[in-house]
């Protein structure tokens, strides 16, 4: 885990993460993602650090892992909680500690930032190797469902 090197994604690393979130989201859900869509989509969050940040983990010069941090402001405790999302660790570097090292950042960018009351994230409800992963790390599952309408791919 020493060889990897945590950064903050910058805009030439937009096509790598599109390409990862296309990845994740076939693997994890059996979506297939709009290549120009998720494109855009990773340029623009890149270029407006109001809705979030990337993080990118690197062995070698070559990408590990990512993921990316939202934000989500709680009048309940006037602070902002951090959201976990995009999370993808490329098949060749999966349990080998990318995504301890990246949510170890996380945790410290946060606590750095002073007004950040909670990270939070959601993942599968299958997907019980992620969870028992956010479960070592200290993560607790939440008393919280979630709901949504989808107004981007309509309902599943």
């Amino acid at each position: 885990m020493t060889d990897l090197v945590i950064r903050r994604a910058a805009p030439m690393d937009a096509a790598i993460l599109a390409a990862n979130n296309r990845a994740m989201a076939l693997e994890t859900e059996g979506k297939v993602l709009d290549t120009a869509t998720t494109l855009r989509g990773a340029a623009a969050l890149i270029a407006d650090e109001s809705k979030g940040f990337y993080l990118i983990a690197e062995r070698a010069s070559e990408v590990a892992g990512q993921l990316m941090v939202t934000y989500e402001w709680s009048d309940w405790r006037n602070g902002t909680f951090w959201w976990i999302q995009s999370v993808y660790v490329s098949p060749a570097s999966r349990r080998s500690g990318v995504f301890r090292a990246l949510y170890r950042r996380v945790r410290e960018m946060a606590a750095d930032a002073g007004d950040v009351c909670g990270i939070r994230l959601y993942v599968e409800t299958a997907n019980a190797r992620a969870q028992s992963t956010y479960v070592a790390l200290g993560m607790q599952r939440s008393h919280y469902e979630l709901y949504e309408l989808d107004l981007a791919f309509g309902s599943s």
